[in-house]
């Protein structure tokens, strides 16, 4: 199997600040160190009760309005029953039901296929946990 399936984890600083980290990069060097020019599908997978994977416009104000929406639809307030952490820390685990914590895209002669436009981002409202893993799983 392993010559069709590779994974790897990612070490992601997001420090203390909502964020949406460009995974695309590092999505781009992995299957440049792996595929092979091989067709297949690549897995960005987070593995945190509190984060999310998103495919998404990036640098032009779509992070800001993403979080901003974010915020908006999941306000850090006392609202939230699930109450540990710092305030309003409960929207940040209704977060992964909005946007998954994961995301499986093509991959075609070792490439991403992304749209013009798109990037593969971590999305993270969780201002407690300043580090995140992501795991790189390609299947081809």
């Amino acid at each position: 199997m392993a010559d069709v399936f590779t994974t790897r984890t990612l070490d992601i600083p997001t420090g203390s600040t909502e964020t949406v980290h460009d995974l695309t990069a590092a999505c781009a060097e992995f299957l440049d160190q792996t595929a092979h020019g091989r067709d297949g599908l690549l897995n960005v997978f987070v593995p945190h009760a509190t984060a999310g994977i998103a495919v998404m416009e990036t640098g032009a104000g779509s992070d800001d309005d993403l979080l901003s929406a974010l915020h908006d639809l999941l306000p850090a307030d006392d609202r939230w029953r699930h109450r540990h952490g710092s305030p309003g820390h409960g929207r940040d685990h209704v977060l992964p039901a909005l946007v998954p914590p994961h995301a499986t895209l093509p991959v075609i002669a070792g490439r991403l296929e992304l749209g013009t436009w798109q990037s593969v981002v971590l999305v993270d409202t969780n201002r407690d946990n300043p580090r995140r893993q992501v795991r790189l799983s390609f299947l081809g």
